[in-house]
């Protein structure tokens, strides 16, 4: 979900809802501690530079049982964090703390906001052979001998 889609959806809510894959909602005192714009500037193992950019949420649990976050008040706080960090329209990314801190997606199911597995891929599949399917049995694999490498063959 990219920022624009949050800021249209939440005036439409009566309350804010945090819910993950396995059904289980986010405590109904959470906190947005944070929002922020990141940029990841990264290579990738086929050598090529990349850059990403999100919109990072954090969720936080604390003791404050009474604390409730409304949905105006979320658009407040990502208004005002436009205005001060020049945050652009990008993907949503959710910093949660489960067994460990995590980071998901974020889509809307008509009622809740769910917090989306994110899947880690190589993004170099072409160079470092990863999309290649399909099993290969043992024995046609070349061996080193029939390839170039044999003793004297003048490849090492």
């Amino acid at each position: 979900m990219k920022l624009s889609e949050l800021k249209t959806i939440l005036p439409t809510l009566n309350n804010v809802a945090f819910q993950l894959e396995n059904g289980t909602f986010a405590p109904e005192h959470f906190h947005i501690t944070e929002v922020g714009f990141v940029t990841k500037n990264f290579i990738d193992c086929g050598g090529t530079i990349r850059e990403e950019k999100s919109v990072n949420l954090q969720l936080w649990n604390a003791n404050d049982f009474e604390h409730r976050l409304k949905p105006i008040k979320l658009l407040n706080i990502i208004h005002l964090s436009e205005e001060k960090l020049n945050i652009a329209d990008a993907e949503i990314e959710v910093e949660y703390q489960t067994d460990t801190v995590g980071k998901f997606g974020l889509s809307f199911n008509g009622q809740n906001f769910e917090l989306t597995n994110k899947p880690t891929a190589c993004l170099a599949s072409d160079k470092c052979g990863t999309n290649k399917k399909g099993k290969v049995n043992l024995s046609e694999l070349k061996t080193a001998e029939t390839v170039c490498c044999a003793p004297n063959s003048g490849c090492c």
